[in-house]
């Protein structure tokens, strides 16, 4: 009997035999699983996530009896190395039903190319937190004012300014900070429109604060580390959307939580814990401690801005597109599950259901709503925006064109992998065209270019 087997993210698709292990699958599809060991089980790079529920797009209705349950290999691999939860080894897993299986980026052996780098005009910085140093004096038995109230005091005291009010949340870092402050605290204040917010304090002299700023896309998620008060960006920082297990595109995935109960959850547990892998890599990057980290703010299409709220996104996949606010949205991060005990985050509004807050951040950045000549602003991903306007007025539409642009589903395109086209050249004498791909430094009329 033949099963049907797709792959993600290559959106690789095809037929196999029933009873056949992932790996031998992934092998006769062309799909990318590394094995080191020969699929003896041992090396554990094969690692794979199989993806239970009904995918429309496919017509594939995926269970956990799609693949056979652990063998005597598997158990002997989970005995001595740790499994990432969720996981099989695709040189163990027999398919025995239609199946959609997800190879992480950790299984892959032409890992998916995430370029972010960031490359700004000129800003003016203005920080919506300061840092202030502070000499406490020694608390003496007796003394009836509060860590909360003699920091503020302080505040108002050395730094000439109306006493700041406390976060409730950050009453533990206060207390912790004076505990080993020796006299000697700093202490981060947020400046809002209903007055100034002591957030976080530390014990002794900090001189910089960071924010992240993150784009989440329906393919990929970029995000950068900043200090706030110069504006410096200090770390980078791009992974694949996890997403893409559900669904290559946004319909796709408004498809899984309409036919799966509990798929939003799903989503949004996916995206977020890919957040919280981004928040780690920027700071070990950095070498910034998570406790400095004041602020995160999020942009992306209207589906991912609803389901990193948790919002469920099932009424932007039909007309008449209802947003469920279009409105900026802001808290503590840790209420979005984000590991920044001591950040807010800030997730921008969006313009219409089909038209996001990654929009609203580039009109923001390339301004033209503060130009009298027509400019036409093009946002080119997974989906693509497009701006038009001056100061008088702007015009924004969305189409999809994630298929044109990330291969998917197409016979003569790919992802970013190596292999993929990613510099052409024409020679303007003889108009012969080269190219260079990624993963080769040579160009294709050089030697060695195709062994390379």
């Amino acid at each position: 009997m033949d099963r049907r087997v797709v792959f993600t993210p290559s959106g690789l698709d095809g037929v196999v035999q029933d009873g056949i292990t992932v790996l031998e699958a992934a092998r006769q599809l062309g799909a990318d699983i590394d094995s080191v060991c020969g699929g003896r089980g041992i090396c554990g790079r094969c690692q794979i996530t199989p993806s239970v529920g009904v995918f429309a797009k496919w017509g594939i209705t995926a269970t956990p009896e799609s693949l056979s349950g652990p063998a005597e290999t598997e158990t002997n691999y989970r005995a001595k190395r740790a499994l990432v939860p969720g996981n099989r080894l695709g040189c163990a897993a027999r398919i025995c039903g239609d199946v959609v299986i997800d190879v992480p980026a950790i299984s892959q052996v032409h890992k998916q190319i995430v370029r972010k780098d960031l490359d700004l005009e000129p800003i003016t910085v203005d920080p919506s937190f300061s840092l202030f140093y502070l000499m406490i004096p020694e608390a003496q038995l007796g003394d009836s004012v509060s860590a909360a109230d003699a920091l503020a005091e302080a505040v108002a005291t050395q730094h000439k300014r109306t006493a700041p009010s406390v976060a409730r949340r950050a009453l533990s870092s206060l207390h912790s900070a004076m505990a080993k402050a020796e006299g000697e605290v700093t202490v981060a204040v947020r400046h809002t429109q209903d007055g100034d917010q002591i957030v976080a304090a530390w014990p002794g002299y900090v001189d910089a604060a960071y924010g992240i700023a993150v784009d989440v896309g329906s393919t990929t998620v970029a995000g950068h580390l900043c200090e706030l008060k110069s504006g410096e960006i200090v770390g980078s920082y791009g992974l694949m959307n996890p997403q893409i297990r559900f669904g290559e595109d946004l319909m796709s995935r408004v498809s899984y939580v309409m036919m799966n109960p509990g798929g939003d959850v799903e989503l949004t547990t996916a995206i977020r814990a890919a957040l919280n892998e981004m928040i780690g890599g920027l700071v070990s990057q950095a070498d910034v401690e998570l406790e400095r980290v004041l602020e995160i703010t999020i942009v992306g299409n209207p589906i991912m801005h609803h389901i990193v709220l948790g919002i469920d996104p099932t009424p932007l996949g039909m007309a008449p597109f209802v947003l469920a606010t279009n409105e900026s949205v802001s808290g503590w991060a840790t209420e979005l599950d984000l590991k920044l005990p001591n950040a807010s985050y800030y997730v921008g509004p969006c313009i219409a259901g089909h038209v996001g807050a990654d929009t609203a951040a580039a009109i923001l950045a390339e301004g033209p709503h503060r130009s009298k000549e027509m400019q036409l602003l093009v946002d080119i991903g997974t989906n693509a925006e497009i701006v038009l306007g001056n100061t008088e007025k702007q015009f924004a539409a969305s189409s999809p064109t994630g298929p044109a642009f990330e291969g998917a589903q197409i016979s003569a395109g790919q992802r970013a992998t190596a292999g993929a086209i990613e510099h052409v050249r024409i020679d303007r004498e003889t108009l012969e065209p080269r190219v260079k791909v990624i993963g080769s430094e040579l160009w294709s009329n050089e030697p060695g270019f195709i062994e390379s």
